[in-house]
């Protein structure tokens, strides 16, 4: 287990959040992000994950990350987003990193400054980061890929293609781990698990069940504890 906080940066506005960790490894499950970390002396990016990941840690070892809004990575990074999937990848083996930012002091700084750098440098189109974030939100609103390619006026296709690009997987499998995770978000808040499931829009708990052992090993009672 480990101990987790997030808050909104203070030069960004994106998620800052820290991670302390309490045990030998961590256990990471998917939450339809790319994110920026400063982990084990590194900075890194983190790809979006399909399915959980266990990382080596030491009792006590700090992990800070910045949460990347959608389309964010593929407009800074200028790779595919799927290229990165279930990847941790150092930022200099993607672009020319920018000068040298002291982590020691104060790392969500450190991150924020880093984004900044990334962002005046690389210019991003707006309009492709408003799609998105509009796709981001069909996702969280459970659309079908249908509803979804209808809203924006793209071809089933084109709609798998760019979500590639921008998330790192396909529409339908956003859709599903957004759900996942609000399941979740609802069941650690202390919702029993059948309604947490059909809140989420889980046709039952054993759906529910189903889904939290595939995408991340674990049953959602598990899960909540942790």
């Amino acid at each position: 287990m480990a101990n987790y906080a997030a808050r909104r940066g203070a030069r960004t506005g994106a998620t800052v959040w820290r991670v302390r960790a309490d045990g030998p490894q961590q256990h990471i499950v998917p939450d339809g992000v790319l994110d920026l970390m400063w982990f084990q002396g590194r900075l890194v990016v983190a790809g979006a994950d399909t399915r959980a990941m266990t990382v080596r840690t030491r009792p006590g070892e700090v992990t800070w990350g910045l949460r990347l809004a959608p389309g964010v990575a593929n407009a800074l990074l200028g790779v595919p987003a799927d290229e990165l999937t279930d990847r941790r990848i150092e930022l200099a083996e993607l672009v020319s990193p920018p000068k040298h930012r002291s982590f020691e002091a104060d790392p969500a700084d450190a991150l924020e400054r880093v984004l900044l750098d990334l962002w005046a440098r690389a210019d991003p189109d707006r309009s492709l980061l408003r799609i998105a974030a509009s796709l981001d939100r069909a996702a969280r609103d459970g659309l079908s890929v249908r509803e979804t390619a209808d809203r924006h006026d793209l071809s089933e296709r084109s709609l798998r293609r760019l979500s590639g690009r921008l998330f790192g997987y396909g529409p339908k499998s956003l859709a599903q781990i957004h759900r996942f995770q609000r399941a979740l978000h609802l069941a650690r808040s202390g919702l029993p698990l059948g309604e947490a499931a059909a809140t989420a829009g889980y046709v039952d708990q054993a759906h529910f069940t189903r889904e939290a052992k595939r995408l991340a090993g674990r049953t959602p009672a598990a899960l909540a504890r942790a």
